[in-house]
């Protein structure tokens, strides 16, 4: 069986699927938020989102300074066709329901 066009590997991975999809829900997200939403520790996360802003999907924003710093976190506009391309992809694969 072939994989269906769109099919992503690199999105695919069960943390970094998670973290596509929450990203997807919203236009910019605290590092925070996706951290206690995911259950991952901050270093699990930032590791998943490097590989994903290598790739050119994630957005990381810093804001502030010292105590005051936020990080942000967004798909950009190529990872959400990725992500919208790999959900049809796997739709395809599962079938008409």
């Amino acid at each position: 069986m072939t994989r269906a066009a769109g099919f992503n590997e690199l999105i695919h991975a069960p943390t970094r699927l998670s973290l596509v999809a929450l990203l997807a829900a919203a236009e910019w997200a605290d590092f925070g938020f996706v951290r206690q939403s995911l259950e991952l520790s901050e270093s699990a996360l930032s590791k998943q989102v490097s590989t994903l802003s290598e790739a050119g999907y994630v957005e990381i924003r810093k804001d502030g300074a010292g105590r005051n710093r936020r990080t942000r976190l967004r798909l950009s506009p190529t990872g959400r066709a990725a992500f919208r391309d790999h959900v049809a992809a796997l739709q395809k694969i599962i079938g008409p329901g």
